[in-house]
């Protein structure tokens, strides 16, 4: 008997040895390769990059509340492989003209029992990263408790890691840390790091619908478990059973710039479904908005209400006179008395305060030829917004309102709703009921043209794509920490920007402040820690195509010259090249403007920003067009210029240059420099 046992043993073991596989694709370069095996058990899939594991073999899969795991008991049924190279256009962007150019495979994981299928997991292969998903149809598994997808990192411990916390109250809007791998306990994405090779490596999710958001909770040294934001039941997602997950992307470079320069996030989202979108208008605006952050008007009504119809006047003619688009106005509105913060339930998003006549402000608008942008603050009140959500629209829409700034402040995990029986439930930004409510919000607004700048958002997946009226989001800590955040944002904080929350999507950083002194100089107040130049600079190097100009019109009319090149710059781009840079420390962009109908967009713009180091960083122009001169515009900080004391320091020259030439950027302690590069 024990003699046939072991026989038993043996052959099954040889069986399921004999059936084991690996599949793999590369990247059309063949640098990058996916595998999946089944070989030790519960399926793994591994990454590498240049013949050098990048992910070590990690796990797939989930746990359900009332249905079978999906993880050890499953093996690789079948599989299938195919490719596409093809380009499509963005009708706004960083670019025109994206390629999408990828290896696929498709695997079909079966569970050994049954041998029913348990789930498809579809791998796309990029030159510059790696998409995969699952694809689920099972109608009893209705309720995930867990996703067990897993990022062993190679390396971990020799990997530097710079990364905000997730869970946390203040949802994305911390400083960025910069650790040793193993230090990075629970985490937002994008989260990006780089090893001991200099390979740089940012994880995030592309095409993040009807779902709850990934964040990466690191169990093991170096192994991060995908932590789906849950519902207040402890519920991850909520589906029918056929569904398929949002994307897990990993981006790979040898470079810093190589993530800049990657567009596999908007490459793994679906095309536009909303048609033609030729009224979804890029631009610059102005906004009531940074006299409130300083103190000099209120939001809510009284003395020093900014929202007012004369104020608004004036900066529509204001904008008009300099050739912006818009303005926003917050505070318009009746709620805003009080504790606004934790006063959502009475917002009004269609009755005005008594000093702010919306028609009398359309007709002026409409006169000088700028327009009204609206807003819409919920305090986290959801359901409440929700009720008025339409109304408001059909108001913008008759008042000639192209775009509205949203906003959900609230504590992370402090969202309200109101559920089917009346109660209050409370929920987390980045959940799956906040991630369907973010998009209702934008597909309502596409019905009346209207556009969407989401605050206090769920990440940007690349769902731009998708719906193209959703302009930008915030999602990190923004400008407006540096009047009141103690401490302000810290001279690093935009270099760090640019290779994790930009490389998810646009954000609405609103640069551009003039005045540095409104809390006095110095390292130790509340105030914007970088020189004037640097200022210019962001509005090349933060990407969004609508871009605010943030100061009070009174600080551009003292400082008209540096000015200048804020009402040149571009928000929309035919091209946009990363030329150096590393994390954290520096940043230098290259964009050209774009074409539209008979207008050539033949100029570049440039951006280069540093942190509190001073640096000397030399540029080949050979992105410009060859056999053209330019007029190069520049902007630069001043031989004593540093970002504690002397801010204000900025040279101002032009010179002709073509694309054989090289310029010496001199950036001062946490500057910047801003070129135009005119086509002559």
């Amino acid at each position: 008997m024990r003699l046939l046992t072991s026989l038993s043993l043996t052959v099954s073991l040889l069986s399921c040895t004999a059936f084991a596989t690996v599949h793999s694709v590369s990247s059309p370069n063949n640098n990058i390769v996916f595998s999946i095996s089944d070989e030790q058990g519960p399926p793994t899939y591994s990454v590498s990059f240049n013949n050098k594991k990048i992910i070590n073999g990690s796990k797939l899969g989930f746990d359900f509340q009332h249905h079978p795991a999906m993880r050890s008991n499953l093996a690789i049924a079948k599989h299938n492989k195919n490719s596409a190279h093809h380009q499509w256009q963005q009708p706004w962007g960083e670019a025109r003209t994206i390629t999408d150019h990828h290896n696929e495979l498709s695997v079909v994981l079966k569970d050994k029992t049954t041998q029913d299928i348990a789930y498809i997991l579809r791998v796309r292969a990029f030159d510059d990263g790696i998409g995969f998903r699952y694809e689920v149809n099972k109608p009893n598994a209705r309720y995930i408790t867990r996703e067990l997808t897993e990022f062993n990192f190679a390396d971990a411990h020799n990997s530097t890691a710079w990364w905000i916390p997730a869970r946390g109250w203040n949802r994305y809007e911390y400083t960025y840390n910069t650790t040793s791998l193993p230090k990075a306990s629970h985490v937002h994405t994008p989260f990006t790091l780089r090893n001991a090779d200099g390979v740089h490596v940012s994880v995030h999710e592309a095409a993040l619908v009807d779902y709850a958001a990934m964040t990466l909770n690191q169990r093991r040294p170096g192994t991060f478990v995908a932590d789906l934001t849950p519902w207040s039941d402890g519920v991850a997602v909520k589906t029918n059973g056929q569904f398929k997950t949002p994307w897990r992307t990993i981006q790979i470079s040898n470079s810093a710039t190589g993530l800049l320069n990657s567009h596999l996030i908007l490459n793994l989202n679906e095309p536009n479904k909303l048609g033609d979108v030729s009224w979804v208008k890029p631009g610059k605006y102005l906004g009531i908005w940074w006299g409130m952050h300083i103190g000099k008007n209120t939001w809510g009504s009284g003395a020093k209400h900014g929202a007012t119809t004369q104020n608004t006047k004036a900066y529509l003619t204001f904008a008009a006179e300099h050739g912006f688009d818009g303005v926003l106005v917050e505070g318009w509105n009746l709620g805003w008395d009080g504790d606004w913060f934790s006063n959502g339930d009475v917002f009004s998003f269609t009755k005005a305060y008594d000093d702010f006549d919306i028609n009398a402000i359309a007709e002026h608008g409409q006169k000088v030829g700028a327009r009204l942008i609206g807003h819409h603050e919920t305090s986290g009140s959801v359901s409440n917004y929700r009720t008025q959500m339409e109304a408001a629209f059909k108001l913008y829409q008759q008042t000639g309102v192209h775009q509205v700034k949203t906003g959900y402040v609230a504590d992370g995990g402090n969202i309200k709703r109101i559920d089917e029986r009346g109660n209050a439930r409370f929920e987390w930004h980045d959940g799956q009921f906040m991630v369907n409510e973010y998009l209702a919000n934008v597909t309502l607004a596409a019905k009346y043209k209207i556009s969407i700048n989401t605050h206090e958002p769920i990440k940007d997946t690349g769902l731009r794509r998708t719906y193209p009226n959703w302009l930008a989001r915030e999602g990190a800590r923004g400008q407006e920490f540096n009047a009141w955040g103690t401490p302000p944002n810290p001279p690093e904080h935009t270099t760090l920007l640019a290779y994790t929350r930009m490389l998810a999507g646009p954000m609405d950083f609103t640069p551009g402040i003039f005045d540095m002194s409104f809390n006095g100089l110095g390292e130790n107040t509340n105030r914007p820690q970088t020189t004037l130049a640097k200022q210019l600079a962001l509005y090349v190097v933060l990407y969004s195509p609508i871009q605010m100009a943030a100061d009070l019109p009174v600080n551009y009319l003292a400082k008209p010259d540096a000015f200048q090149f804020i009402k040149d710059v571009p928000t929309d781009w035919e091209q946009s090249i990363a030329l150096a840079g590393e994390v954290g420390d520096y940043v230098v962009f290259a964009r050209q403007e774009r074409k539209r109908g008979n207008y050539r967009g033949n100029d570049w713009y440039l951006g280069a920003i540093t942190d509190e180091q001073a640096r000397t960083h030399t540029v080949k122009l050979n992105f410009l067009s060859e056999n053209t001169q330019y007029e190069a515009h520049i902007y630069q900080d001043g031989k004593q210029a540093e970002w504690k004391n002397n801010p204000y320091d900025i040279q101002i020259n032009k010179q002709i240059v073509t694309a054989k030439d090289t310029l010496t950027l001199t950036l001062a302690p946490s500057g910047g420099t801003a070129i135009r590069f005119k086509a002559l």
